[in-house]
């Protein structure tokens, strides 16, 4: 190789004109750091290891349930940020709200009907066009009474009004 004549680099300029690479620092703060780190603990005598965050937030779950206010916004906060995530991820897919019949009722038996509590058994009680239609309980309703009765217990007579008002009397399982 000679020195003076011609040479791979030019006199006076770079073999590498961009210079040496810099490291590339990391993208995460100190806190990243600090909330990613884990360590165990102890729970009804069972070991768990938890990251700092996982910490935190049972930390502000209980203090939450201890009744400090702001905890409380935080958990609330922490659910609506996972209700949203979820709803992004999976869509709930509701069934469309159909409406069977458009019902302009007057009294309460009318939204007895509407409701399905009640169903019209007989049609004529009294003799006039006015007289007034007799209603049959559907038998969940009368179970659901009868479990909230259950403490007072019923009377004979009692038994006899609720079979005679229900409409399959022997679906009813008696307290």
């Amino acid at each position: 190789m000679s020195r003076g004549g011609a040479t791979r680099f030019a006199k006076g300029q770079s073999g590498n004109p961009k210079g040496r690479p810099r490291k590339a620092r990391p993208q995460q703060s100190a806190f990243d750091i600090v909330i990613d780190r884990t360590f165990t603990v102890a729970q009804n005598g069972v070991e768990h290891e938890l990251t700092v965050e996982e910490a935190l937030q049972q930390r502000t779950y209980q203090d939450a349930l201890a009744g400090s206010r702001s905890a409380r916004r935080e958990v609330l906060k922490m659910i609506a940020k996972r209700e949203k995530w979820l709803a992004a991820k999976h869509p709930v897919q509701r069934a469309p709200i159909e409406i069977k019949r458009a019902y302009e009722g007057r009294t309460a038996d009318d939204a007895l009907r509407l409701l399905g509590i009640a169903c019209q058994e007989d049609m004529h009680v009294g003799s006039g066009p006015g007289d007034n239609i007799r209603l049959k309980l559907e038998p969940w309703v009368v179970q659901l009474g009868l479990k909230r009765g259950a403490r007072r217990g019923f009377t004979e007579k009692d038994v006899e009004e609720i079979k005679r008002c229900t409409r399959v009397r022997n679906e009813i399982d008696w307290p």
